[in-house]
């Protein structure tokens, strides 16, 4: 695994050992920020929830965006995270929260963030719960994105359509999901 684009191009990246974690692949993350790519500027703020190697956030950072947050309850992953940022030398852009995701959001409430990742672990179903915490603390900038990765997304567009959000995108890679979220207006 590897940052695909901008300052810190090339950089492999450590990722954590074991199936608790599974990073997003190359072949997924290359096309997810074509996608996002109009949301990454010098302004932009982004929260990678569910960070594990931090490389969604990193890739952000790399390509310009102004701050990311990374949260992840595990030790072993924010250690990680650490790691990899000093391997890419984006300590200033960078800050680590490690919390569970209800708690990492409910410290963030004051913040209003460009780019959410959202990628759980796929069997917890947690990932429409924390689209709803964020639309509950208001934490998704008016012209933001949540980018939820899954492996469920039938299950995960029956239970979305409870909730106040816009898919506004939906692409398949293999047997995973990229559903791309936006505020109703």
């Amino acid at each position: 695994m590897r940052i695909i684009s901008g300052t810190a191009r090339g950089t492999k990246l450590y990722t954590l050992e074991g199936l608790t974690t599974r990073p997003t692949l190359d072949r997924v993350k290359e096309p997810l920020f074509s996608i996002i790519q109009n949301y990454i500027n010098s302004e932009c703020c982004v929260l990678d929830l569910f960070a594990g190697s931090g490389a969604l956030g990193l890739e952000a950072l790399s390509r310009g965006a102004l701050k990311a947050y990374f949260c992840d309850k595990s030790y072993e992953a924010v250690d990680i995270i650490r790691k990899n940022i000093e391997k890419t030398h984006l300590q200033e852009k960078s800050i680590i929260i490690n919390k569970d995701y209800k708690k990492c959001l409910e410290l963030l409430q004051n913040q209003q963030f460009d780019i959410i990742f959202i990628d759980p672990p796929y069997k917890f179903d947690i990932a429409v719960k924390a689209v709803e915490k964020i639309l509950e603390l208001n934490i998704l900038a008016d012209n933001g994105i949540i980018v939820l990765e899954t492996d469920e997304e039938k299950r995960e567009l029956e239970e979305l359509k409870n909730v106040n959000i816009i898919v506004k995108d939906l692409r398949t890679y293999g047997r995973v999901s990229l559903l791309f979220l936006s505020r109703k207006e």
